[in-house]
Order: C-alpha cells, then structure tokens, then sequence
C-alpha cells in the first residue's frame, strides 16, 4: 500500500500510471466521483495485485474461493467494490491477492445503530472480526432496555463477522445515566436481575460476548465496577463468550473529573478480557477546533494503559468521523456539526480548498467559507491518520482496535486496516 497525496492538477488516471494500476480500481477503491473531481491534499490509497482473476461465465465467489484456495472474506476484502455482496459479471477483475504482506494480525470490532443501511453495513463488514450494535441499556426498575439488531446480527454472520452484545448505562432517553449504573452496581437484586435477563440475551441471540460501557461513574464506584466485570467474566467465559469494557481515555492513574475516576485501569484490565481505550473526542461537538484523537494524545493514555494492562488486552479506541466547526469558536455557543470523513472530501472539492495535514496531531484539516460568508474549521481522519493508529497496534502489539463508528461511509479506513492486518 501506497499513499498518495494529491497535488495541484492531478488526475485519477495520471495518478493511476504514475504508479502502474488500474484507474478503475484506483477510483473505484477511492469512491473518486463520476466527474473526478479531487481536492489538493487529499489522499488516495493505492494497492498493487498480485494476482487477479478474470471472472468467466457461471463462476461464483465460493468457487473462485475455492479455485485458489482463499475465503469469500479475503475477496471481499481485497475487493471493495464487490460491496460485501456476491453478485458477479462476466470479464470482471477480481483481485486474489497484493504484493505487500501485512504488518500484523490482529481483531478488530466496529460499533453500528440499528438504523445503519443495509449496503453500508454489508461493505464494511467483511472487514471486522466483530460487529457491536450499539445499545443495551438500563430500565428504570433495572431490567435490561432491548435493542432492535436482529438485522445487523443477520448480517454480520453472513459475511463471517462475530456479533457482540454492547450493554451500557444508556437510559430510555439515550443518555448515560450515573444513577442506573449505581443501581446495578450497588444493589444486588438489581444486579442480579440484570445479569440474568443478560444471560438469556446473550443465550438467545448467539452473541459472541459482552462489551461493558459504564461512564461518568465516581470513585466510590470503582470497586463495584471492577467486581461487576469480574462476575460477567465469571459467568460467561466458561459458556466461550468473553467480556470487554470500555475505559475512558486516561492517561494518569489519579487523573479527576467523573468521566475517569470510576475507571480503574488495573482493576478492571484484571477483571476482564479485553478493554477499548476511548481514544478520541478531543476535538467534540462543543470543544473548540481540534483533532479528534491528536496522535500525541492516543500516545499519552497508551503509555499509560500498558502500565496498568496487558498489550493483548487493549483496544486502541479508532475515529471513524469528523468535524466542521463555524468560526469564530465561542464556548458554550459554537457546535460542531459531525460529518464524514467523504464528506469533508467533498467540502473542500466544493469549496475549492487544499487540504492540510497536522504533523503533530497526525491529522487532515481545513479552512472554508461557505456560501452564507461564514468561515468553517473541518478536522477529519484520512488514510495518513489512520495509517498512524494503526501502526500503534503493531508497535505495541495491541490485541487490535474498535472503530466508533461504521456509520459513516469511507473507504479509505477499511483500506488502509486490510493493507495493514491479516484481521482475525
């Protein structure tokens, strides 16, 4: 895998002879637009096949599959244009497999509202080891609040992916509640009661395991959080389910405020499997302009998680998304619009603006003004940041990374993840 960053007059074709592939795979990986249309600073993964294959009349992915001795997932992977789907055409070029052997192998989740569409969830999930529908939450009398998945869980076994079952502190009106997870955590009934109609969840729907987000607890929680955790992995792993949490992005053991003082990194990374590191949401919704998750920063709290928990434990927290913020930034008054990272590709073709990169935040951004005069600050992930994060993973030797979220359409992250990972 290569990365290329446009310059001024370049074209998709240009682009793909200089470096000796196909232009329409180069587009088609890219999601270049019909007209081809690039902005300046915008970056393009190129991949180089080593093998391809022409499909002929009657052949199917199981029996290409088969022919070289490779899995429907490894096509999909290797082919982002098939979508996650099956459907082939006479003389079609399927890549079989790329020069670059991976840097690593690791697991690697994604998280998803029920309200994802269909295609978007097919395409991507080819490339997660699990899916996690976000959310089970907590019922006021503590039951277990359900959740529409039954398509994302269909989905996600066609296409070979382990569903998760995400059970957090949300409430009935999609907040974290600190009171509700005090509930489950202080109350035995309460708990109890939780735990059984979890185990029937987890029963019923063949989940795979349980990923654990209790936030915003205080310190007087932290024992009962971690002794929580710890009776779920009592119960479950014997069953071969495993039990992850996610832990908010520390990066000192006393560090205050109640987003980290209920999350004791010691005790929990012993109670558990696995833990997600949160590590993005510094630049937010209604923070001033920044990276999402600054690279210095997604350093700081791993330093300080591998201190407190194994390497093959963690999973470093991946942005999946962006900002646009309207300037001039006033706190308490200015917020942030989320947007894809396309759709930040798409702004700064509109608008006509170059793309910078952030070598310290190992981050894309840009200025633009839009048609009303107001300026705008975007800060997005691109195939560079993402590249950065995960060599983390490899460095490290992370077990693999979680993805907040799949909602939001980019090639490029899945890309840049199958170059990078043979992904479990």
């Amino acid at each position: 895998m290569t990365i290329h960053v446009v310059s001024a007059g370049e074209t998709a074709q240009a682009i793909a002879e200089e470096y000796g592939v196909s232009p329409a795979f180069l587009i088609a990986d890219n999601e270049i637009p019909s007209d081809g249309a690039l902005a300046v600073g915008q970056t393009l993964v190129i991949r180089f096949p080593r093998q391809v294959h022409s499909v002929r009349e009657g052949e199917s992915l199981t029996s290409i599959a088969a022919a070289y001795r490779t899995t429907i997932r490894r096509l999909w992977q290797n082919n982002w244009q098939l979508g996650g789907g099956t459907a082939l055409y006479p003389g079609q070029t399927l890549v079989i497999s790329y020069l670059e052997p991976p840097i690593g192998r690791g697991f690697f989740n994604g998280y998803a509202y029920p309200f994802i569409s269909q295609p978007l969830m097919n395409q991507q999930l080819p490339y997660l080891s699990s899916l996690t529908p976000f959310t089970y939450g907590i019922s006021a009398d503590g039951g277990l609040l359900p959740l529409n998945d039954d398509a994302l869980l269909s989905s996600a076994r066609q296409h070979g992916t382990r569903p998760v079952l995400h059970l957090s502190s949300y409430t009935e009106e999609d907040t974290f509640d600190t009171q509700r997870a005090a509930m489950v955590l202080t109350e035995p009934e309460v708990q109890n009661r939780l735990i059984g109609e979890l185990q029937r969840t987890m029963t019923r729907k063949e989940f795979a395991g349980v990923d654990v987000d209790f936030e915003y607890l205080p310190a007087t929680l932290a024992v009962p959080y971690a002794e929580f955790l710890a009776r779920l992995r009592k119960l479950f792993n014997p069953q071969g389910r495993f039990v992850w949490a996610a832990l908010a992005p520390k990066s000192s053991r006393s560090q205050p405020g109640l987003l980290y003082e209920g999350h004791d990194y010691a005790a929990i990374g012993a109670a558990v499997n696995g833990v997600l590191l949160m590590t993005y949401e510094w630049g937010y919704t209604y923070g001033p302009p920044m990276a999402v998750a600054p690279l210095p920063q997604v350093q700081a709290v791993l330093d300080y998680a591998l201190t407190e928990i194994p390497s093959d434990k963690i999973f470093l927290g991946i942005p999946n998304y962006g900002y646009d913020w309207p300037l001039p930034f006033q706190q308490g008054i200015t917020r942030a619009r989320s947007i894809s990272s396309q759709e930040a590709i798409r702004l700064a073709i509109q608008y006509q603006v170059a793309i910078q990169y952030d070598e310290a935040a190992q981050a894309p951004f840009f200025h633009y003004t839009n048609t009303d005069g107001i300026l705008h600050e975007v800060w997005f992930e691109d195939a560079r940041s993402m590249e950065a994060k995960l060599r983390l993973v490899a460095e490290m030797k992370l077990r693999g990374a979680g993805y907040w979220n799949i909602m939001r359409p980019f090639s490029q992250t899945w890309l840049t993840l199958a170059s990078l990972f043979e992904i479990e």
